[in-house]
């Protein structure tokens, strides 16, 4: 059943809301388990399941397998992370297992092959004649009574004949046990799989769902024949997260480039750097503050912080230096960047939060896709504001300081004017 809500302006509640709102009422439906999840435009790999995601196991024994997968989905429902636990394993059908008492069938004389044959001829539909009309023709099929067919008490109405003429009931000479079999086995590459999948309770986070499922799998002592891993949007998500470290380490060392090749040194672009941490830390925070999860789209966010916010040092960072080749000391060349240079840079900031404001505040259709984009650069932008005005000049005469000690003597080349030789530092006697 597909169900189709009102467009985001008309309604006060998520689909997540809505979602938690029918489930209590759904499950006093009797006689059936009814899953919610909200259908995703573009679905990221995984089989096709009651829920939005999905944990796989594997295993080359399907027995051992059929042994441990409900065990796990059991670990998993008791977690209050996750709702509507449940799995794709269809292990409950019913297998009547014939064994055949060969001692007793040798008494009378009964061969192996006549109760095969006596089976099947009540069984196993087989065909015994075809009529043949002007237009068609009819084949003949030889099986019990159907309504005789319908449970196990079946066998004690069949005969076996003996060697003797006489009829010899087929219950005397078989034992017969009930067991389970699988209606289906699904397989993953080349190997038998089980997938469980499960929603997300109320305010939690894939995040830490992903982490409550690995501890409550290392916790029912698993054995390492069989392999667990998540399946499509929980491993993109987990993918995305192991790539999302050195996506940041490759956005720093650009930008550490650029700015390298621009000032012509190494130890300033560590001065304009030094204003991203606080502007990541703001960013996180904001989306803690209004419960947003840390998705793609907001580290989008993050990446783009990194280019909006290292402006205002820049603009620190060059009026200071300017200041120093004509002749201030650091101290009263970064005092006075910051007092000259405060309103250009409230004046861009806000500019940019600004126009970040109506993704974080939208509520139209799509907004819950843009709103962490928008949280992020405004959470960001404000942290760096207030920050970075003290941190910045506090890194620039460290890292003036230790240039100096580096050089030791030799003046800067960002200090030299254009026509000026290098001092060279006399030669010790």
């Amino acid at each position: 059943m597909f169900i189709q809500l009102k467009d985001r302006p008309q309604r006060t509640t998520t689909v997540d809301q809505v979602i938690e709102r029918l489930r209590p009422q759904l499950a006093k439906v009797q006689g059936i388990n009814l899953f919610l999840q909200a259908a995703q435009d573009v679905r990221v790999g995984g089989r096709g399941a009651r829920t939005q995601y999905q944990y796989t196991l594997q295993s080359a024994d399907l027995n051992e397998l059929n042994s441990w997968a409900p065990r796990l989905s059991q670990a998993l429902r008791r977690l209050p992370e996750l709702k509507d636990v449940n799995s794709d394993q269809q292990n409950a059908g019913l297998q009547l297992t014939v064994d055949i008492d060969r001692d007793t069938a040798a008494r009378f004389g009964i061969t192996t092959a006549a109760i095969d044959n006596t089976l099947y001829d009540a069984f196993g539909q087989r065909q015994i004649a075809t009529f043949y009309t002007q237009v068609n023709q009819y084949r003949v099929v030889l099986e019990v009574a159907p309504q005789v067919a319908t449970n196990p008490s079946a066998l004690d109405r069949i005969f076996v004949p003996a060697a003797g003429g006489q009829q010899v009931p087929l219950s005397m000479l078989v034992k017969t046990s009930e067991t389970t079999v699988p209606l289906s086995i699904s397989h993953q590459g080349q190997f038998p799989a089980t997938t469980i999948s499960f929603n997300l309770a109320p305010g939690v986070a894939l995040g830490q769902a992903t982490v409550a499922i690995e501890r409550a799998t290392a916790r029912i002592g698993m054995p390492a024949s069989i392999h667990g891993q998540f399946a499509g949007t929980a491993q993109a998500f987990k993918d995305s997260v192991a790539s999302f470290f050195y996506l940041i380490i490759i956005a720093v060392l650009a930008v550490y480039m650029v700015l390298g090749v621009l000032y012509e040194s190494y130890l300033h672009p560590i001065t304009i750097l030094s204003t991203i941490p606080s502007a990541l830390v703001g960013a996180l925070f904001a989306l803690l503050l209004f419960g947003s999860d840390l998705n793609l789209i907001a580290v989008v966010g993050l990446v783009l912080l990194i280019g909006i916010v290292k402006k205002n040092a820049i603009l620190m960072v060059d009026f200071a230096l300017e200041l120093e080749r004509d002749g201030k000391s650091p101290v009263e060349a970064i005092y006075q960047a910051c007092l000259l240079r405060f309103r250009p840079i409230l004046m861009t900031s806000l500019a940019a939060m600004l126009g970040a404001l109506p993704l974080a505040l939208g509520h139209g259709t799509g907004s819950e896709l843009r709103r962490p984009l928008g949280m992020s650069i405004v959470g960001g932008l404000m942290a760096s504001q207030v920050l970075n005005l003290f941190t910045t000049p506090v890194t620039y005469l460290w890292v003036g300081r230790f240039g100096n000690w580096v050089r030791r003597g030799r003046p800067p080349r960002h200090l030299l004017r254009p026509g000026d030789a290098p001092r060279v530092p006399p030669a010790r006697p």
